[in-house]
């Protein structure tokens, strides 16, 4: 349908159409044309992130220099907005395509309503929609800023439906044609999308405008997003490995797998360095994978050299654990390594767990709970979750976010957050554990508030698998001569 949407006489059927409707409906038909041709569009696109400019329709871009052609309003006195729904494939799963199309017809009526005259609305093949701004002589930044914030109100505003309100949002990039040295369309449409792409990682809701240091941000991701599929194949995608201890014992309760890149010119990335260029695309499965197949291909391993070490922990992002066959994903990986469930720990963000309005992944993490896999709550206290879908989610373990374990050995105030999470996992019969541990004040303070479980530099780096075998047996020959110390002496 796309491809269709594109042919070049599109536009001069398109006007004919719109001039046969009103003649023969009147101008409520018309309406109805000029919202649901967008919406076909829309819907038509595949709602994935990172389409090129390159495969936007023409028209875009040729509207885009026929405006900053136009100097009867000044130079370069335009600026283009991209309009991004937080999350469109959440609308469908939760409501139904029919009423998606509802929704979303429902706001780009609401933009268009928001929109001055001259100004044009134009759909993306990857689900966002673009407004190109009629030439004025006052527009300067602070009023594109005002623009973004009218239009994001219009299409955030509660909607009523028959089961119910939903609530949609979105973010915004834009651009003033004055902030750029190369004045084209396509420059100018670039510029808007590098924005947006910048607001999408601070969602839901963020309105971002174009900088240059964002151009260069967004330049070094997609390098890196292009070579990750390669690097996955030549094996420079590796699973390194931190370890987890009980404060009650000492032994080791379970390690976390974490993604390194070895970069051939860059050398060994941690994931906030490359994980901004794969979210929102399929390359969060391909390593949600490789993290997985990894991971238990070293727990293996470590059962074979006698070390023992429970469980391993392992990040998912939303599309994996929105994805219906996750559960049956992760029996085929435990089955092939020849591991229970119970050897396998999913970690879920509390601002996942937030939104429980997510059916799919509701039911996804109930199977996998079902299986006998543990669910570990991460990021614990910045994810705004309620009560009653921590109980929903059924977790095995709240873990405690590292922003309140800092300082907690001296910092009152940290103390008495640490304790309140810890009275509520005590009454939700959860255990717990606290992460980025760095100082051994710390994880005393942590023993004697009653954290089950700790995690950090404190105790290991993360390690690679074959250096894991070491520590786990430094690990246990220090706890041997530990309980010798502390055995008391044989009486005579």
């Amino acid at each position: 349908m796309a491809a269709q949407l594109r042919r070049p006489g599109l536009a001069v059927s398109l006007s004919g159409l719109a001039l046969a409707v009103y003649w023969m409906a009147g101008e409520l038909a018309l309406l109805a044309l000029s919202a649901g041709f967008p919406l076909a569009f829309l819907l038509a696109g595949r709602l994935l992130p990172g389409v090129p400019v390159a495969a936007v329709s023409d028209q875009v871009i040729d509207r885009l220099d026929a405006v900053l052609q136009d100097r009867t309003q000044g130079p370069n006195q335009t600026g283009c907005f991209v309009l991004q729904f937080d999350d469109p494939s959440w609308l469908c799963d939760r409501h139904g395509r029919t009423r998606q199309s509802e929704i979303l017809a429902a706001c780009i009526g609401g933009i268009r309503g928001a929109m001055r005259p001259g100004d044009m609305l134009f759909p993306l093949e990857d689900g966002s929609l673009v407004v190109v701004l009629a030439p004025s002589q006052r527009l300067d930044l602070e009023g594109m800023v005002r623009i973004a914030g009218r239009l994001q109100l219009v299409v955030q505003q509660p909607m009523a439906l028959a089961d119910g309100s939903v609530h949609v949002t979105c973010c915004i990039g834009f651009c003033h044609a004055r902030q750029l040295a190369t004045q084209s369309g396509r420059a100018l449409l670039e510029a808007a999308q590098v924005a947006v792409d910048e607001a999408l990682r601070h969602r839901p809701g963020a309105l971002r405008s174009y900088t240059d240091e964002l151009a260069l941000t967004r330049y070094a991701r997609d390098i890196l997003r292009k070579g990750f599929a390669s690097a996955v194949d030549a094996g420079q995608i590796r699973a390194y490995f931190q370890p987890q201890l009980s404060t009650d014992s000492g032994e080791v309760s379970g390690v976390e797998a974490l993604a390194r890149w070895h970069h051939p010119e860059r050398g060994c990335l941690p994931p906030g360095e490359f994980l901004p260029a794969l979210e929102g695309t399929d390359l969060m499965k391909l390593l949600g994978r490789e993290m997985l197949n990894q991971s238990l291909a070293a727990l293996s391993a470590w059962d074979r050299a006698g070390l023992r070490v429970p469980t391993v922990a392992v990040n998912f992002s939303t599309q994996d654990l929105r994805d219906p066959q996750f559960p049956e994903q992760l029996a085929w990986a435990l089955d092939r390594h020849d591991l229970p469930p119970l050897r396998l720990t999913v970690e879920v963000l509390e601002s996942v767990v937030a939104g429980l309005e997510d059916d799919i992944i509701t039911r996804n993490i109930a199977r996998v709970t079902a299986m006998g896999c543990g669910v570990d709550l991460d990021d614990f206290g910045t994810g705004n979750a309620s009560i009653t879908a921590i109980r929903s989610f059924a977790p095995r373990r709240l873990k405690i976010d590292r922003s309140f374990v800092r300082g907690v050995d001296h910092a009152r105030d940290q103390q008495k957050l640490v304790t309140a999470v810890l009275s509520l996992a005590e009454q939700l019969g959860l255990e717990t554990l606290a992460e980025g541990v760095e100082t051994q004040a710390e994880h005393a303070m942590l023993a004697q508030l009653g954290c089950g479980h700790v995690q950090g530099f404190v105790i290991a780096r993360p390690l690679p698998p074959d250096e894991v075998m070491g520590w786990l047996i430094q690990h246990r020959e220090r706890l041997a001569k530990a309980l010798r110390i502390n055995m008391p002496a044989r009486q005579p």
